[in-house]
C-alpha cells in the first residue's frame, strides 16, 4: 500500500487550497504550481512549496504536463491531484504520470478514456441495464442516414459532440428542415474546441432538469453511491446554483438512480471519485448522460449532506486503502445549497467583468462555507474562468438552507467587479425555485435583467469602495478608524459595515 507524503495539486485557485487543506490535516506537504498570474494568489502561499509554470495562458501554464511531471520529479513528489478542469480528465496525462511513477489522484487512465467519450459510455453502459436517451450508438457522418435517425427518434433532437463539454459541440435541431446547418455547425464547433469533430444524435428532452449522482469506489470493487445533487439552475449549460438532494427525488427514485451509476462506475472498472449525470424529464423518468471523472465543482453539497470529506476519500483511495464504510453507512443530514459566485454580469447576459476585487468580505455564520481563492485588492485574471468563490450553506431542511444563502449573499461584500449574486438570490427566492418546480430552463423562462434587486445601491457601492480605500490608508498611514470614517458622507447603512 502506497503512503503519500508530498502531493502537488496540478490547478489552481479556490480548489487548489480546498485540497491543500485537507491534505495538510491528513499530515501531506503540498506544492502548489502557478502561473506569472497567479504569483500572488492564495494557493500559492498557502502551500509548503511552490513551482511557477509559466505565462499566464493556460496552454504555457496549467496545461503543460511536462512541466508539472518534471516539478514533482524534482520535488520528489509522491502523488498529484489535478482539481478539475485543465487536465484533470485528460486520460494522456494520467498515463503519463503513472509512467512517471507518481501517484494520480484519481482514476486509471483507461477509465477517464472511456468516460470521456460519450460514445464509448453509452456503449460500455449499455450492458448493465442503465436507461439511456433514445439516440445513436456510433458517431453519425452521413447526413442522409442521419436524418433517418432522426425522423425515428422524432424532433426537436439534439446533435451533440462525443468529447464535448460545457454546452460546446451541441445543437438542438427542431425540424429537418434545420437539420444540415445544425449538424454542420456542432461538427465544427466540436473539432475547434475539443479537436474531435465527432458528433452523435440523441432525442431533446423538453423541460429536462439535471440531477447527478456521487459515486466512490476503492480499487478493491467496492462502491458506493453518496446521494444525488440537483444542478438545474445554469446559463449557457453550465451550472450556477446546485443542491443536495434533489426537492423531486423519492427515497426509491433515489436507490434505483444510486444503484444505475454504480453499474456506471462498474462499467469502466472506475476507482476514486465521480459524477454520473442524468438527465430527467418531466415524468421523472431518468436517463444516463455522462461520467465525470473528476471531483466536480459542486462536490461540497454532498459533503455537507454526507459529513463525507471527498477529497480525503480520493487521496486515500488512491492509497491504496478500502473504503471505510458501506452503502448503508451513509445518510442524508439536513440540506445543502451552493451558489457559484462569477465575475460575471447577469445584465449583460453573463458576459465576464473582469477586475479588481476592490471590496471583498466574506460572509460567516455557522452553517456556512466559503471555499475561494482570492483576497481583497485582487485582480481577476482574463485568462481563466470567471469563478470567485463558492458559497454553501448547510441548514436541517431546504427552506432553512435557502434562507440561510440569501442571508450569507446578502452579507457577501464585493465591489469593482459585477457578479452573480443578485441573480442567485433572484433564483432562491423565485417561486418556481422554492416549489422545486424548475428545470434547466429556468433563466430563458424567469430571468429578465430588470427583476434583478441588487445587494447595494450604486452609491453604496461608491462608498464601499471608498472606505476600503480608506482602511488602505489606515493601515499605510496609521489613521484610526474613527478618522477613517470621518472622511465618508453620513448614512444610516454605514454603521452596519464598522
Amino acid at each position: 500500500m502506497a503512503k503519500i507524503n508530498k502531493l502537488l495539486v496540478a490547478n489552481r485557485g479556490e480548489i487548489a487550497l480546498r485540497i491543500m487543506r485537507t491534505a495538510k490535516e491528513m499530515g501531506i506537504s503540498t506544492v502548489a504550481v502557478y502561473s506569472e498570474a497567479d504569483r500572488l494568489s492564495p494557493h500559492v502561499k498557502f502551500a509548503d512549496e511552490a513551482v511557477l509554470l509559466g505565462p499566464p495562458p493556460s496552454n504555457q501554464s496549467y496545461l503543460v504536463a511536462d512541466k508539472i511531471i518534471q516539478a514533482c520529479k524534482d520535488l520528489q513528489v509522491d502523488a498529484i491531484h489535478p482539481g478539475y478542469g485543465f487536465l484533470s480528465e485528460n486520460a494522456e496525462f494520467a498515463k503519463k504520470v503513472t509512467e512517471a511513477g507518481i501517484l494520480f489522484v484519481g482514476p486509471s487512465p483507461e477509465s477517464i478514456e472511456v468516460m470521456g467519450s460519450k460514445l464509448a459510455a453509452k456503449q460500455a453502459v449499455a450492458k448493465y441495464n442503465i436507461p439511456l436517451v433514445p439516440g445513436t450508438e456510433e458517431a453519425i457522418s452521413d447526413i442522409a442516414a442521419a436524418k433517418a435517425k432522426a425522423a425515428e427518434i422524432g424532433y426537436p433532437i439534439l446533435i451533440k459532440a462525443s468529447a464535448g463539454g460545457g454546452g460546446k459541440g451541441m445543437r438542438i435541431v427542431e425540424s429537418e428542415a434545420e437539420f444540415e446547418e445544425q449538424m454542420q455547425r456542432a461538427v465544427s464547433e466540436a473539432q475547434s474546441a475539443f479537436g474531435d469533430g465527432a458528433v452523435f444524435i440523441e432525442k431533446f428532452i423538453t423541460s429536462p432538469r439535471h440531477i447527478e449522482i456521487q459515486v466512490l469506489g476503492d480499487q478493491h470493487g467496492n462502491t458506493v453511491y453518496l446521494f444525488e445533487r440537483e444542478c438545474s439552475i445554469q446559463r449557457r449549460h453550465q451550472k450556477v446554483i446546485e443542491e443536495a438532494p434533489s426537492a423531486v427525488v423519492s427515497a426509491e427514485m433515489r436507490k434505483a438512480m444510486g444503484e444505475a451509476a454504480v453499474g456506471v462506475a462498474k462499467a469502466c472498472d472506475y476507482y476514486g471519485a465521480g459524477t454520473v449525470e442524468f438527465i430527467v424529464d418531466d415524468k421523472l423518468n431518468f436517463y444516463f448522460l455522462e461520467m465525470n471523472t473528476r471531483l466536480q465543482v459542486e462536490h461540497p453539497v454532498t459533503e455537507m449532506i454526507t459529513g463525507k470529506d471527498l477529497v480525503r476519500e480520493q487521496i486515500l483511495i488512491a492509497e491504496g486503502h478500502s473504503l471505510s464504510f458501506t452503502q448503508e453507512d451513509l445518510k442524508i443530514h439536513g440540506h445543502s445549497v451552493e451558489i457559484r459566485v462569477y465575475a460575471e454580469d447577469p445584465k449583460n447576459n453573463f458576459l465576464p467583468d473582469i477586475g479588481k476585487l476592490v471590496t471583498y468580505r466574506r460572509p460567516q455564520g455557522p452553517g456556512i462555507r466559503v471555499d475561494d481563492g482570492f483576497e481583497e485588492g485582487m485582480d481577476i485574471p482574463i485568462y481563466y474562468d470567471p469563478m470567485i468563490a463558492k458559497l454553501i450553506t448547510h441548514g436541517a431542511n431546504r427552506q432553512e438552507a435557502i434562507d440561510k444563502m440569501i442571508r450569507a449573499i446578502n452579507d457577501y461584500r464585493i465591489t469593482g467587479i459585477q457578479t452573480t449574486l443578485d441573480f442567485c438570490r433572484f433564483a432562491l427566492q423565485h417561486e418556481a425555485f422554492v416549489s422545486g418546480q424548475f428545470d434547466t430552463k429556468f433563466v430563458e423562462r424567469y430571468f429578465t435583467p430588470d427583476k434583478l434587486e441588487p445587494v447595494f445601491t450604486e452609491e453604496e457601492k461608491e462608498m464601499l469602495a471608498a472606505l476600503a480605500v480608506e482602511f488602505y490608508e489606515r493601515e499605510e498611514h496609521r489613521i484610526q478608524p474613527k478618522e477613517a470614517m470621518r472622511t465618508l458622507p453620513s448614512t444610516n447603512w454605514k454603521n452596519r459595515l464598522i
